[in-house]
């Protein structure tokens, strides 16, 4: 899954539900589920993620929503073995980086 956030130092919360096309509230239970992301919260109590919250965000998404994990499996697969997780997320979103751009060469043709 290929995300397309500008570089920032922080995200709303509705920029990060927009990227990963989820709703707002399953971000707040993953929050709460998972100890990796932990965002910041301003003054006003709004959530502020890092792209090292967005980065984890996203090996979770990959494992509960496309690699059909259940929640448990997830955190004991995060615990067991991050490296390889966050190796394969990598070599994923290169290929899919590839592919997109090969697609865009066809289409131009």
């Amino acid at each position: 899954m290929h995300i397309d956030l500008p570089e920032k130092r922080y995200y709303k919360i509705g920029e990060v539900a927009k990227a990963f096309s989820v709703n707002t509230s399953l971000i707040r239970f993953w929050e709460k589920e998972f100890d990796v992301i932990k965002p910041k919260k301003n003054a006003k109590g709004n959530r502020l993620f890092t792209p090292e919250d967005i980065s984890n965000f996203k090996l979770i998404f990959s494992l509960v929503k496309e690699r059909g994990f259940t929640l448990e499996g997830a955190k004991q697969k995060l615990k067991k073995n991050p490296e390889g997780i966050v190796n394969n997320i990598e070599i994923i979103s290169r290929l899919e980086a590839v592919k997109a751009a090969l697609l865009k060469i066809k289409n131009q043709l």
